[in-house]
């Protein structure tokens, strides 16, 4: 049964935004471009007015372009009298333009600009992944009248206590309890479950979940907005809103360091004159030159260059980090919640296991008839039985399918079912020996269907959601890294514990609905302090939220999931969970490399300002050159994402 549509949702949920930010990137590019056209301007025609004018245009029009909002934004705390990074930047900006060196201030000004907009690109993504959740669910249902007549009406209208009508095929408008009817339901965004759910009068229905099969009635529980669809949305929001953006080394570093750099070059443009006889041009020459020197260019582009290649090597192992924040956290993940469901399985349930009980009877002839009987059906377990039997299917008499029992037809005129172990117990075909065997299945997390015609069981057909080929490497690499693995699960605690056996995992969380995952991830960072979070369904979400960095599979996720996450996993391998954590630490090492250097050059050709003859070559090189060094530092990580930091 096809899933009733929704309307599109944008690559990114985040509206006009990627317009404006790709328009913004655009310009950025292009005051730089500006302002290494004004430094090639300045070096072939040094001397030649009109090449000096038209670069000092290039220059100014780059710093426009690129900074101006940060060179007012300096200005304006020059006036309050904050000495901070934004304050630097415009008056290192206007010395080199006031000492001829415009070629530098626009360079600077647009590397700075775009090391800002990389590290803008950690954004707050709650908008997008809460208006997703929200379309969800339906803004219409059929509810009875008190006159037994049925009228659809909005859902935020539907009052606790009223009788719902829900048909094949659709959403849950709402919490409630099953009234009337007999059906499966997808139920995977709330509760993550890799198959459907059989419900019966008495059974909880969930908002956001589908109704698969047959017309279903159910008393109404809780209104639209204490829904559990509702308190998705709320955890989510809850869990975003509180993440506080990372504080950047250098904004830390600038309370200190602009500051004192801004006192050193007033003091070397008053002092020197009065205490040793400087001239004052030449007293004001040395502390513009001591500006451009200490400008933070290099130490500001040594962070985001770190960052970006860092990104750039992850993507090219088809991990997408949506921003240096989560790559400069993944190193301190100390514990790791794995969802079941699609992240350590498959989340493709599949024929496992098909034994034949009646000796006497072939095996070919009996996967014949559970073929059969298992084309004819749409269920996800009938598929997987259908799928993994390659017999060729019969043709089925008075076919018909049993909602929360099985499937029924005739072929080659016997009689026969495909039956869940409930429909056989009702039908008096249980026996000691049966039992046995269908508590081993079960005891291995299987979903049990049993082939029977009236003389008594024929086999039975064992489905799973296996696990992913990579999953016990990639726990195994986590361990090695210190991390400890955790499994979070909306599964049965038998299915559950089944699966972390062949996984390797030792702490498993089983029947979690999202509230309790996110409340698991509290409980963990607690215990450990930072946790990662690697799930892909939409009850995933709060918790992929939670988290101090979240992992969604992209392959097979739901686009709610990798809103909500950090990191998207495109190729849904598991190992690239350590892969990534690798590669951040050996950011982190490259990244106070950068640092390093950055403030080591500059310390030293500050020594040479202040007690030697520096001139603007040697201001420039320190500055571009410092900047060049962290670069190229910065770029090493591309060479490789998987070596061990």
């Amino acid at each position: 049964m096809n899933a009733p549509e929704h309307p599109p949702h944008t690559a990114c949920g985040c509206g006009d935004t990627c317009s404006e930010t790709e328009t913004s990137w655009k310009k950025m590019a292009f005051a730089l471009g500006l302002a290494l056209l004004a430094e090639i301007f300045d070096f072939i025609a040094p001397e030649v007015r009109a090449a000096e004018i038209a670069g000092m245009a290039l220059a100014a029009l780059a710093i426009w372009l690129a900074g101006f909002s940060v060179y007012g934004a300096g200005l304006r705390s020059l006036l309050r009298g904050r000495l901070n990074i934004e304050a630097l930047m415009a008056v290192a900006v206007t010395g080199a333009f006031l000492i001829g060196e415009w070629p530098e201030a626009a360079t600077v000004m647009a590397l700075y600009a775009i090391a800002e907009a990389i590290e803008a690109r950690a954004v707050d993504r709650a908008r997008g992944a809460i208006k997703n959740l929200l379309d969800l669910a339906p803004e219409q249902a059929e509810m009875r009248g008190e006159d037994g007549t049925w009228r659809r009406c909005l859902v935020a209208d539907i009052p606790v206590g009223a009788t719902v009508r829900i048909g094949p095929g659709e959403w849950v408008p709402l919490d409630g309890v099953l009234t009337a009817g007999q059906g499966a339901l997808e139920q995977s965004s709330v509760t993550g479950e890799s198959m459907p759910v059989d419900k019966r009068p008495g059974d909880e229905l969930y908002a956001g979940t589908i109704n698969q099969s047959a017309a279903l009635e159910m008393r109404v529980s809780a209104l639209a907005a204490e829904s559990t669809l509702a308190r998705i949305v709320r955890a989510v929001e809850q869990a975003q809103s509180a993440r506080a953006p990372m504080q950047r080394f250098v904004d830390r570093f600038a309370v200190f360091y602009t500051p004192a750099v801004f006192v050193l070059a007033l003091a070397v443009a008053l002092g020197a004159p009065l205490l040793f006889g400087l001239g004052w041009a030449v007293a004001l020459y040395k502390a513009l030159v001591l500006l451009v020197i200490a400008c933070p260019c290099a130490l500001v582009i040594s962070t985001p260059v770190t960052i970006v290649s860092g990104l750039a090597a992850a993507a090219r192992r088809g991990v997408l980090i949506k921003g240096g924040a989560y790559l400069e956290a993944a190193r301190r993940i100390k514990a790791a919640a794995l969802d079941k469901t699609g992240t350590v399985t498959t989340g493709k349930p599949r024929l496992v296991a098909f034994e034949a009980v009646q000796e006497s009877a072939a095996s070919g002839t009996l996967e014949i008839l559970a073929k059969s009987l298992a084309s004819r059906s749409d269920h996800p377990v009938s598929q997987a039985i259908a799928n993994g039997i390659a017999a060729r299917a019969l043709d089925v008499a008075a076919f018909e399918a049993l909602p929360g029992r099985g499937v029924q037809g005739t072929a080659e005129g016997r009689i026969c079912v495909l039956a869940n172990h409930r429909w056989i117990e009702e039908r008096g075909q249980c026996s000691p020996a049966l039992e046995a065997r269908l508590a081993a299945h079960e005891k291995q997390g299987h979903t049990v269907t049993i082939l029977a015609d009236a003389r008594g069981v024929l086999a039975i057909c064992a489905v799973a959601d296996t696990l992913k080929p990579s999953c016990a490497e990639a726990v195994t690499e986590l361990a090695a890294l210190g991390i400890v693995p955790v499994m979070l699960t909306g599964d049965n605690l038998v299915t559950a514990r089944a699966v972390a056996g062949q996984a390797g995992i030792a702490d498993v969380r089983a029947n979690l609905l999202p509230e309790d995952k996110l409340a698991a991830i509290a409980e963990l960072q607690q215990r450990f302090g930072v946790v990662a979070m690697t799930g892909d369904g939409i009850n995933d979400a709060p918790a992929l939220a939670s988290a101090d960095v979240g992992f969604a599979m992209g392959a097979a996720g739901t686009h709610i999931a990798m809103e909500a996450a950090d990191v998207v996993v495109m190729n849904d391998d598991l190992r690239r969970l350590p892969e990534t954590i690798r590669l951040s630490r050996r950011a982190f090492v490259v990244l106070w490399q950068n640092i390093g250097l950055a403030l080591g050059i500059k310390l030293v050709f500050l020594l040479f300002a202040l007690f030697g003859d520096a001139t603007m070559w040697m201001a420039v090189f320190a500055d571009m050159g410092a900047s060049l060094l962290v670069v190229f530092n910065g770029l090493r990580l591309l060479r490789g994402a998987q070596s061990d930091g």
